[in-house]
């Protein structure tokens, strides 16, 4: 069922360290089994690169083309070379994001950024919470006793299955409770 609307966003966010996409890795095949299409968007702080020296896809960049895409039977990539610009917006990263037969875009990190998120804390790390500061933040998942309180939905950060069930249930109330709409 192609969407015809924006799907809804909703984010992981966290310190380095924390197990942000560890959890991700969990929750998005539960997020499968129910029947939900994923798209994600990773924000990483350092430089990657995806391809590997040697292949023609290298070659084409180290030539000069700012954008290449590559296009098999099974999986299609495109790249794009932004040397002179400031770091990507999630607003333009999403607008660019093929949202067509996608049911739910999950963000991992950019929490500087305006979305709904779920924010993600370990205890044994001691970092600093980031809610009540971030208002964007509609629960946490932690693995132990939260200080301060929230009022908050609280989640088992081990517990991927009662995310998911978490994320389906906000889904339902997004979506005004279309059974076809999430499974």
């Amino acid at each position: 069922m192609p969407v015809s609307h924006t799907p809804p966003i909703l984010g992981f966010v966290a310190y380095s360290g924390t197990g942000k996409t560890t959890l991700l890795t969990r929750v998005i095949p539960l997020l499968r089994k129910a029947g939900l299409r994923i798209a994600l968007i990773k924000h990483a702080h350092h430089r990657f690169d995806i391809d590997t020296p040697g292949k023609d896809s290298h070659r084409l960049r180290q030539a000069g083309a700012e954008q290449v895409m590559i296009a098999s039977r099974g999986r299609w990539v495109w790249m794009a070379e932004t040397p002179d610009q400031d770091e990507a917006r999630l607003d333009e990263l999403l607008e660019r994001l093929g949202q067509v037969d996608v049911d739910l875009i999950l963000i991992e990190g950019f929490k500087h950024e305006r979305y709904p998120k779920i924010e993600l804390h370990r205890v044994e790390l001691n970092n600093p919470r980031l809610y009540p500061e971030d208002p964007d933040i509609i629960a946490v998942a932690c693995d132990g006793p939260l200080l301060p309180v929230t009022q908050l939905p609280l989640l088992d950060i081990n517990d991927p299955e009662a995310i998911a069930a978490f994320i389906i249930e906000r889904l339902r109330g997004e979506l005004g409770n279309q059974p076809e709409a999430v499974a």
